[in-house]
């Protein structure tokens, strides 16, 4: 990587391939240009990554920004062969986690589009975190990182749309905590977006939601090898992280999709062991999900994102409480994908949403997706997802 802070090529002026992709970095807050979050304290070193896949038109009119959601990461599509040397060998010659809907010919047609994706401020997967250095004191910052939101991921997502030259992105889209981007970008930059999908999500997080998310940071606070988040030289806290991500892949789910994947089929057995071991089928998979997830994230960004998932509320933020008052500000063309059984946030929230854009003249359009898979469904879908968005998209070309 280059000393002064750029990235490893110029994504803008290189040719690139949607099946082979580079995990990009650079860096945009300095000392010089910091960057002010909403809670009021400011980051002297911000280091971003992204990708992009397609080729941005002569004119800058063909971006569209793909917003990941809670464990996701800038490679949203493609093959890399980057991730060995940025020590991530579970991402290693796999696609990126919305391969089937980003590429040539594809929804988000990288023939026609020039796409992008980047890495939320927080996470561990390049884009500055609690597991980075602090330069200020030569450690990492552990919880010493301040708190970050929605708002703030989306402005330093501004930074790096500007980094690149282009003033007015032609669509932005993501489900979940993506979607919360989306919505969030419609609102605080309406002059720089001309379509927005947002998928699987709503205004706010449902208590409910807020609750589940507790219990997880519960998990990871409790776990005795957290040590107030220094656990970075020493063992981590992987059992308090399993379990916050065992409770969250179950609002990921549907009862029918558990019903017809497990029901209450014992693991590799025909009678019950009549201990706590695990014994269900459905036991194993959230066993073996908690496994996984603490092999590639970081236990403290998992609590500093489902803190900013907690705080983001669109109508407080933009209308004192009010949506249609906040929703004024809308002036994209806007799409609201729900999903039938959708409970983290669910197909009635969503309605309220497009029910409150109709209400105040906007452009919008509401599709409900009949689909047993849960909140999940936005990436497992896929066919139907991409109906939807090269519909959309392609529309207004």
């Amino acid at each position: 990587m280059k000393q002064d802070g750029s990235s490893k090529y110029d994504p803008v002026n290189s040719p690139t391939s949607v099946g082979y992709t580079k995990a990009n970095r650079i860096r945009l807050a300095t000392s010089d240009t910091p960057f002010k979050l909403e809670s009021g304290e400011s980051l002297d070193e911000v280091w971003v990554e992204y990708e992009c896949y397609g080729t941005l038109n002569a004119s800058k009119t063909n971006a569209i920004l793909i917003a990941h959601a809670l464990s996701g990461d800038a490679h949203a599509a493609g093959w890399s062969s980057d991730y060995k040397e940025l020590n991530r060998p579970w991402n290693k010659n796999k696609p990126g986690w919305w391969d089937s809907v980003v590429g040539p010919s594809k929804a988000l047609d990288t023939g026609k589009y020039f796409i992008i994706c980047s890495n939320v401020l927080g996470s561990c997967f390049g884009t500055t975190g609690p597991n980075s250095i602090n330069v200020t004191t030569g450690k990492t910052w552990g919880l010493d990182f301040p708190l970050v939101t929605i708002g703030d991921w989306v402005a330093l997502q501004a930074r790096l749309i500007d980094h690149l030259g282009i003033e007015k992105l032609y669509g932005v889209v993501g489900g979940s905590l993506g979607g919360q981007q989306v919505l969030e970008w419609v609102l605080a930059y309406p002059d720089r977006v001309l379509n927005a999908a947002v998928l699987a999500t709503a205004s706010r997080l449902s208590a409910q939601g807020v609750a589940f998310n507790a219990v997880g940071r519960h998990s990871i606070l409790n776990d005795p090898n957290f040590n107030s988040g220094n656990y970075y030289d020493g063992v981590h806290p992987d059992s308090g992280l399993a379990a916050a991500r065992m409770l969250a892949h179950i609002t990921y789910l549907s009862q029918q999709a558990m019903d017809k994947k497990f029901g209450r089929r014992l693991q590799d057995k025909e009678s019950l062991n009549y201990d706590f071991g695990i014994e269900f089928e459905v036991e194993s998979y959230l066993n073996h999900q908690g496994k996984s997830f603490v092999k590639r994230f970081d236990a403290n960004s998992y609590l500093y994102i489902t803190k900013a998932m907690d705080y983001y509320d669109a109508a407080k933020k933009w209308g004192n409480g009010d949506l249609k008052e906040a929703l004024k500000r809308v002036k994209a063309r806007v799409c609201i994908v729900t999903f039938s059984s959708d409970w983290l946030y669910s197909p009635k929230e969503a309605k309220e949403l497009a029910n409150a854009l109709v209400s105040i003249g906007k452009e919008v359009s509401f599709i409900w997706v009949d689909s047993d898979a849960g909140h999940d469904a936005f990436l497992i879908e896929t066919k139907k997802v991409s109906e939807i968005l090269k519909n959309f998209f392609d529309k207004s070309l």
